[in-house]
Formats: structure tokens, sequence, C-alpha cells
């Protein structure tokens, strides 16, 4: 607006002929026609009638937000926006998600000098059959009452919607809450259940507290209890400062709208850091300014250690989401050693409470109650609890909330004879034995004393353990011919690329179709051929097209259907015919398996009407096969909004935390964890009448769900026993077990690491050329590495970033590769630090070789590697 203004002040001090004309020409070709009509007719009534529909457009935002999916209206709305805008709004789809871009929509609307885009964005609502077209009048009458409304400073209706919609568990927390179609006319807070009073009571006399309590009962609006309840008890002059750890990022983010919408209405300020936003926000303001402050936990981690944040004493409530977490070497921990260090240290600060929130707080390898005790004491000692609250004296009524699912162990058929397995098998065997015919010639290595692991079978997890083994000895193997050694890594890293692949595929064979395994294969060898093609490869590639034939026509023969899928099939019908409204989260083992069963499901006409949505991780960022957050968060939103979206295909990623929709079906398929993944994934089963199955050809897995049982009934047990205990009694156990783990931390973090001055090369991991000398590379910021030799830039090859982004002072512009054509492995990115264009690289690209004795060594990061590391120095660059 700034610049408009300036704009204009410079137009009207214009002098020469035509300017007026010249300036509407260009409002007019720049797309802005309504303002055009209006300046040439000096007739601005139309575009100040558009103020009431933009002050509605404002205030129906957040559930805009949410319901929208802006690229379904675009293409009805275009004519109302400039073009440019419209672009905008389709990248921001694709790059930050559906509501990033329905934000950018609302934006750009407010903007819209078009007369008629009240109307279009009506028909195009309608069109699209949106709820949201039962808010957006434009008829006069209707229009009147909403703006009366709009004058009432109280009505915040629209906001409880997002409530119930970003948390579902709270549908059910009110006797009065309102379908999500009607819209109230007053705020009325949620009422909390007595249960959800006697969970949140020991917190909110002070106490540390663990509140462990089935999923689906509402923990999130128990810590919602607690929190206000903390911030309305301080004194005046006193502030408190609220932190709520999230583990995962979509609990991150749903966990931030819950928290926002709840506060924000009540005159605290929310604000939310994680990982993707850490890079441009301060840690230090973000919490210096806000009331409460969402974090995924290794942000504070990071602060804590640079000393951005001084200590844990600026808060004084600490909420652990998925609290069980807390162990090891998990950030959860790390903030809990600052924590109890300055408790233990007897530091004048005073700490913040602690409360944890878990559906189970496990029991470790507990095989009795007495064990499970010691393990449950030593929990509540990393988070300093005294306190572990279940539900006691209002059971009946968690129960009536809370069904837990029937559940059904059934054994399913494999099949008899299988002969892809037979011929990938044999295309395993002979890859093997090339790779190990390499070393024949050398004599002194076998493949097989490369790698510790034993009695791999094809088609194993423990086969994919054995792969990786062999590919991080292959990185760090020696010979004194530098040319031999990397013509024999190279040779190795490819053979256990494709065993990789196959091992994959057999995998796919074993839980879903033939023909999804061979299409898996065609997809890989399709790719293969696309990018560099050397000799090995092509003689994999012959190998594998030699077979494909066979391959395809056994995928084809309908004796070759796999038995598994048909028992799936019959549940699914039998559970869709009993109940029509049936939702379903099918849970499975890897990624490729989702694509799998998703295409089986969207092929088999007996199926296809479930539409299924999937859910997985995000994967290392080098995987394509990774969801984004976005896409995470979208998958979420069509499963809770989406009639016609009957079942969601999940890996782990949705077991713990995130909020589905009330499902009434959860199949676990070949899929069991520990106790803790047993008791989150049926507690995602919420509806009453719901059912879990457990579908495995393996007894061995029924066995250990059986444990898993077990397990959790000692947990209950021990949890009892530990609430009858003598409060003095059971804060001396904690503290001696504390005193104990940090007389352990302390004499384990005694042992610095010596700086290794000694200069050493870089090779590529993968063909092992040198890369450069560690006394060239520098630290940008602490922890980005860039090596400042001017040769090094012959040794890479860079290609455009496909995702060029800014992070603080960095502006990502492309990757780069080994220059070695036959090569090309990923070295890292090229970026824009400031006014110097530098590469990038990451150490687990390379390997670093000793220049005296040539002993190789692999890190994963660079942390661990000990050398000595020198601060990029501006004026270094500029001679």
């Amino acid at each position: 607006m700034e610049a408009a203004s300036l704009f204009l002040r410079f137009l009207l001090e214009l002098q020469e002929e035509g300017w007026f004309r010249g300036f509407l020409d260009a409002l007019d070709q720049a797309g802005y026609s309504g303002l055009y009509e209006a300046i040439e007719s000096w007739d601005f009534q139309k575009i100040e009638k558009l103020e009431e529909y933009r002050l509605l457009l404002k205030r129906l935002q957040p559930e805009f937000k949410i319901t929208i999916n802006p690229k379904d209206i675009l293409p009805e709305i275009a004519e109302c926006l400039i073009n440019e805008e419209c672009e905008e709004i389709t990248q921001i789809c694709s790059n930050k998600g559906l509501m990033a871009g329905a934000e950018k929509m609302v934006e750009c609307l407010l903007r819209s000098d078009k007369e008629n885009w009240p109307k279009t964005l009506k028909l195009a609502l309608e069109k699209e059959e949106s709820k949201f077209s039962e808010l957006w009048m434009v008829e006069k009458g209707a229009k009147d009452v909403e703006m009366k409304d709009l004058e009432d400073d109280e009505m915040k209706t629209l906001h409880v919607q997002i409530f119930y919609k970003e948390e579902p568990e709270n549908q059910n927390l009110s006797q009065n809450s309102c379908p999500s179609s009607e819209v109230p006319h007053t705020y009325s807070p949620l009422k909390p259940r007595n249960y959800q009073l006697e969970l949140a009571l020991p917190a909110q006399k002070g106490k540390n507290t663990i509140i462990c309590a089935p999923t689906g009962c509402g923990k999130t609006f128990v810590s919602l209890l607690i929190c206000e309840h903390h911030l309305k008890s301080f004194p005046q002059r006193q502030k408190a400062k609220v932190v709520f750890f999230a583990n995962q990022l979509p609990v991150y983010e749903q966990q931030k709208s819950v928290f926002s919408t709840h506060f924000e209405r009540l005159g605290y300020k929310v604000a939310g850091i994680c990982g993707a936003t850490s890079d441009i926000v301060s840690v230090e303001q973000v919490v210096e300014n806000n009331d409460i402050i969402i974090l995924t936990p290794q942000i504070l981690v990071n602060s804590l250690k640079s000393g951005t944040v001084p200590s844990l004493s600026v808060f004084t409530l600490m909420i652990f989401d998925e609290c069980h977490n807390t162990s090891k070497h998990h950030p959860y921990n790390m903030i809990m050693f600052n924590y109890l260090d300055e408790k233990l240290g007897e530091s004048s600060n005073s700490l913040p409470q602690v409360v944890g929130l878990t559906a189970s707080v496990g029991v470790g390898d507990a095989k009795n109650t007495v064990e499970a005790t010691e393990y449950i004491c030593k929990l509540c000692a990393s988070l300093d609890i005294s306190v572990v609250a279940t539900v006691k004296d209002h059971l009946e009524e968690l129960e009536e909330i809370v069904y837990k699912p029937q559940k059904i162990s059934r054994k399913v058929q494999s099949r008899t004879t299988d002969r892809f397995k037979s011929i990938i098998s044999q295309l395993m065997t002979e890859t093997e034995s090339l790779a190990k015919s390499i070393f024949e010639e050398l004599g002194t290595v076998t493949l097989e004393n490369l790698s510790q692991i034993q009695n791999r079978n094809f088609g194993t997890q423990r086969y994919e353990q054995w792969i990786i083994a062999i590919q991080k000895a292959c990185m760090v193997f020696q010979m004194p011919d530098k040319d031999e050694e990397s013509r024999i890594c190279k040779a190795l890293f490819l053979y256990t690329s494709y065993l990789r692949k196959y091992n994959d595929a057999l995998i796919i064979n074993e839980h879903a179709r033939m023909k999804d395994a061979v299409d898996y294969l065609k997809d890989f060898f399709r790719n293969v051929r696309a990018a560099g093609f050397d000799e090995i490869e092509q003689d994999l590639t012959q190998r594998f097209e030699e077979k494909l034939q066979e391959l395809e026509s056994i995928s084809m023969d309908p004796s070759n259907e796999n038995p598994k899928l048909n028992d799936l099939c019959f549940i699914l019908q039998e559970e869709y015919h009993l109940n029509p409204e049936t939702r379903t989260i099918l849970f499975v083992k890897t990624r490729a398996l989702v694509d799998a069963l998703k295409k089986w499901i969207e092929e088999n006409p007996k199926l296809s009407f479930l539409k299924p949505g999937i859910l997985t991780g995000r994967g290392r960022t080098n995987q394509k096969t990774g969801m984004t957050l976005p896409a995470q968060k979208c998958a979420l939103d069509a499963f809770r909004t989406n009639g016609d979206n009957k079942i969601l295909i999940a890996t782990s990623v949705a077991d713990e935390g995130i909020d589905i929709a009330e499902c009434n079906l959860v199949i676990l398929y070949e899929y069991v964890g520990n106790v803790i993944k047993m008791i989150q994934t049926r507690g995602r089963g919420r509806a009453r009448g719901s059912k879990c199955f457990l579908l495995t050809s393996n007894a061995d897995v029924i066995e250990k769900e059986e444990i898993n049982i077990y397990k959790e009934k000692i947990m209950n047990e021990a949890i009892l026993s530990l609430q009858t205990w003598d409060e003095a009694v059971f804060k001396e156990k904690i503290l001696q077990i504390q005193i104990h783990e940090k007389f352990i931390r302390d004499n384990q973090g005694k042992a610095k690491p010596v700086l290794d001055k000694k200069n050493k090369k870089l090779l590529c991991r993968k063909c092992k050329t040198f890369a450069c000398y560690t006394a060239d590379i520098r630290v940008v910021e602490e922890c980005h590495f860039t090596v400042v030799e001017d040769s090094f830039r012959e040794r890479f090859v860079s290609k455009l970033h496909p995702r060029p982004k800014r992070f603080g002072s960095f502006e990502k512009k492309a990757k780069i590769f080994c220059a070695r054509e036959d090569c090309s492995y990923d070295w890292g990115i090229h970026v824009k630090y400031k006014v110097f264009e530098i590469p990038v690289i990451k150490i687990e690209s390379f390997v670093v070789e000793d220049v005296a004795t040539g002993a190789q060594t692999l890190y994963g990061k660079w942390k661990d590697f000990h050398f000595e590391k020198i601060p990029f120095d501006a004026a270094e660059m500029s001679t």
C-alpha cells in the first residue's frame, strides 16, 4: 500500500501529455478492469459496495481455509483475479499445501476490484457443493442478517468449528456441541467431562504428572484445562509461559491450531516453531513474545545448546505429548537432562512444572509386574514425575466415550507355490554371484566376511539390513590401486542397489499382488534406462528383461492370486455390508506396500467404492517416496471431511497422536509393533462397535501380539501398584534413580573428542574420486560446510534445485553431484550465502581417507567427524 501511495504521488507530478490515458490503459492491461471503469467514469459506488463482502470474507476466512480446496474453485473464479494471482495460488498449493493456497486466495479476493466476485464465488461454491456456500450469502435479505451479526464483537462461532475439525477428540467433549453444519451464535466453551477433570486435577494442584489415558478420550482437551488453570493462577505481576512439545509434524500442526483457537479468544498469545520454520523465525523472540509456544522438541534442544534459550526456567509449564518417548537420546530426554542437571545441581533457577501425555507408558522388556514397575519409575524419573494420573473414579463415563474395539487375530494363507519368488530369487542369486566374483581375483576378501549378518533370506527386512552393511563396508574398502578400488566399489554399489529392489519386490509379492511387484520392477528398470546406463547396468537389465515375459504372464495367471488379499477383501466386504458407513484405517509395514494396496483396492471392482487415501511418513529427503507435510495434512483433512474416502492406508505415521476422524475398523495387515504401538493403533478405532483385525500368515506375529496384550496387563497392574505408594517414598525412589542416571551420564560425557589436526582427503562415497582436503573446508554459521579451494568447482556438476528456497542468510539454488559421468553421486547443494555463491557439502556423501595411512572412515554426521573446523571468512573469499 505504501508503494502504491508513492506511485500515485509520482504519477500526479508527471507533466507529460497523455499520462492519464496511459495510466488507465496500463490498469486495464494489468487486469484491474473494475478500477479502470471506476476511474474512467469517476463513479466508485460499485467498488465501495464490495466492502461489506470483504468484511464478511475476512470474518469467514478461518472456515474458508479449512473447508475449501482452492484448486477446485480457481478455474471458476479466475476471471475475478489477475493472472499473476492465479499462478501464485497454484504454486502455493503445490509448495505449501491447500490451506496456505486457500489463505492466498482469500487475500487476493479481498483485493479484487471486480464487482461480480461475491456472486462468482457463490456460484463456484455451489457447483462444488461446498458446505461453505451456506455461509457465503449474497442474496439481499440473508446478507443483512450476516452483516448485523458481524457487528457483534462476541461472535466467534467459526473458531468453534475449526476447533472441532482440527481436534476430532473434542467433538464428544461437551453435551451441547453443535454439528459442524450449524453455526451457533455465541461462543460456548466446551464443558469438560468428569473423567477429564479427574485427569487434570493433580497437575492443576501443581504436581508433575503423567496423564495416562486411552487415545480418543480428549487428552489434548485435558492439557487445555491444565494450561488455562496454570495461566490464570499466576499473580498479575508474574508471567506464566507454557511450552507444548509435539513429536511429529502433523501432530504439531494440529496442536498449534487447537491451542491458538482456544487461547487467542482469551487474550493469550500463541505461536509455534517446527524444523520447517526454524530458519526463518527467531526462537528467542517467539519465546519472549508469547504466552504459549508449540514446538517440535529438537528446536528447544538446539536453542539450549546455542544459548538462544538460556535456561528452562524461562518456562513455567512444559507439556510433553506422547511422553513415553522420553528415553535414550530422544530430544525429550535431552531437554529433561538439562532440567535434571539444574535440579540436582541445586541451581537457584525455578524449574517449570512438567506434564506428560500418553496412551501407554510402556514396560520395555519387563517380564512381570515388579519389572514393569521399575521401568515406569525410570520414565517418571526422566520426567521428574510425582503422580501418574489415570481414570479411576469415573471409569464408567470414560468407557461410554472410549470404546475399546473388539480385537480379532486372524491367520491368513500364503501362496503354496510361488513361481515369481523362484525367478526373482534366481536373479538375486546371480547378482550375488556377480558381486562375489569381483572379490575372487583379489583372494583376500570375500563378500561374506564384509558383513556380520548371517542367515539372510531373500524378501526379508534382515536381507535389507545385510545390503546396508555391505554398502557401508564397501565405502571404506581399500586397495593400493585406487582406480581398481573405485571400480570395485562402484560395481558393489550397483549390485547391492539392484538386490535391494528385488528384495522390495519380493515383499510386495508376499503381501500384495504379483502384478504390483512386477510393475515396481518395470518402473525401476525404466528409470535405470533413462539415467546413466553403464556395462553392469546393461547386463543386469538384460538379465531381468529375459525373464520379464514369464514374470508378466505368471502375474496375469488367476491361479497366482494372493490368498491373503482374498481374506482382506472378504473382511472389507463383510464389514461394509454390515455397516456401509464404516471408516477404515489399514496399517501396513512399508511405503511400497501402501502404494500396491491402494492400486489393488482401486482396481478391484468389489472394493473400488472405498476410494482409498494414503498416509506415509516423510522419509529421508533423498527418497521420492515420502509424503511432504502439506500432503500428509491434505490426506488427513480429506479422510476427516470427505465421506467418499472410506479407507486410509497408512504406515506407522498414523500410530501416534495424529487425530483421525472416528474410524470403526482398524486392520493391521502383517503389522505389529511394541505395546505402545498396539494401544495407539487400537485407540485409533474410536467409534462404538469398532473392531480391530490383525491379519497375518505368521503364527509368530500372533504370538507377539499376545505378548503385547500381556505387557499391557502388567503395565496397568504396575500403575495401580505405584498409585498406592506413599508420596514421600515414591519421591525418594525417583530422586535415587535421577542421581544414579546423572552419575552415569556425567562419567560417559567426560572423554571429550580429541581434534585431529592432520589433513585428510574426502573421496566420493560411491566412486572414490578425490573431492577435496579437510584443510580447504570452512564452516558457515556453525553447521554448514563449504569448500574454498577453486579447483573443487571442477569436481562437481550442478543441476537446478527442484525446490529452491530461502532459509536464514542462505538461498538454495542448485544440487551438486560428482562430476564423474558414470557416478553422479549427490554431494550436496549450491547456495547463495549473503553475496557469495558457494557449494555446501554433506559428509554422508564422502569417505574420509587419512593421507598418511590410507585408512578410510565413514561419517553419518559432521558432528561425529572431529577435524579442525575453520570458520568461513568473507575476507579470505575476497582474496
